[in-house]
């Protein structure tokens, strides 16, 4: 699947389905965002001990699983150079203790390429996706005192739950948002407001 979005500015991206030969790539992208991210949010030391082989040995294993119809869908987004800039990915709710269909499991963009609009594009297409799938509903977990957390909120997703979770061997506060209507958001997003 391939999606092509030109903007006002003449920058043209490609959003499409991710594969093996993008796992360096998305593994920049990955451990670049966390590192610009989670700096005195998580200690230093799980950032610097990020591996760029292993994010390679995981991603390429996802992408290896991602190819049915009803598994976990794994996006990259490009500029015009071929560059890969972004990554996100989606599927089922992992959290069957709440009532969304979907889940949004990862949604990054590159430092050095955030506020023009591009997670804005990739949640869109994630949600497209999940809603061709028949998932009516989406959820997202962040972490609390993540500073992007707020684009989902300017995105209209509603604050819906807290939990703990456990990364690295942190116990981390995350907490939720959630659409309750993909439709209405895909409209919303067609039309030129996500609010």
């Amino acid at each position: 699947m391939d999606f092509f979005v030109q903007y006002w500015r003449n920058v043209i991206i490609n959003i499409r389905s991710a594969c093996v030969e993008d796992a360096h790539e998305i593994a920049k992208v990955y451990i670049d965002t966390w590192r610009s991210t989670y700096p005195g949010i998580l200690p230093d030391k799980v950032l610097l001990e990020m591996s760029i082989e292993r994010q390679i040995a995981i991603w390429v294993r996802a992408i290896k699983h991602s190819r049915g119809p009803t598994d976990e869908k794994i996006l990259v987004l490009e500029k015009d150079d071929k560059n890969i800039i972004g990554i996100s990915s989606c599927g089922f709710n992992r959290d069957r203790k709440t009532n969304f269909d979907g889940e949004v499991y990862t949604l990054y963009v590159h430092p050095d390429h955030q506020g023009h609009g591009y997670g804005k594009d990739l949640l869109f297409y994630l949600f497209d996706i999940l809603l061709t799938q028949n998932y009516r509903s989406v959820i997202i977990w962040t972490l609390r005192d993540n500073p992007s957390r707020f684009f989902y909120e300017a995105m209209s997703g509603k604050r819906i739950g807290e939990r703990q979770g456990k990364t690295w061997g942190l116990i981390l506060n995350e907490i939720a948002y959630g659409w309750s209507d993909l439709s209405t958001f895909i409209k919303s997003y067609k039309a030129g407001s996500t609010n």
